[in-house]
């Protein structure tokens, strides 16, 4: 049954080597190259949002042959800006690592 108090966010939503068509939810501009799950659950929290739940061993529907993950976080307001948030958080935190 649908859970309508919660949003998944997907790992490969932030993935620039993917195409919109499998699965990618965001601009290149906004993406980064193979995000891991600690990248997403740590931008998550930086950005300011509460992980109710992470999973790393399931697959996305639209690539079902490598395996993904996901978090699940509480309904707070639209899912694009949750997504917006989250990956400006994820760019900040790539392009200080590479420094």
């Amino acid at each position: 049954m649908k859970d309508y108090e919660h949003v998944v966010i997907w790992l490969d939503y932030f993935n620039k080597n993917l195409k919109k068509s499998k699965g990618r939810r965001l601009g290149l501009e906004k993406c980064v190259f193979d995000p891991s799950l600690k990248e997403l659950t740590d931008a998550t929290t930086a950005a300011g949002f509460e992980i109710t739940e992470s999973e790393d061993k399931v697959r996305f529907p639209k690539r079902p042959f490598v395996r993904s993950g996901y978090i699940v976080l509480p309904k707070g307001s639209s899912k694009t800006i949750i997504l917006n948030k989250i990956s400006q958080k994820l760019i900040s935190k790539r392009a200080k690592q590479s420094k």
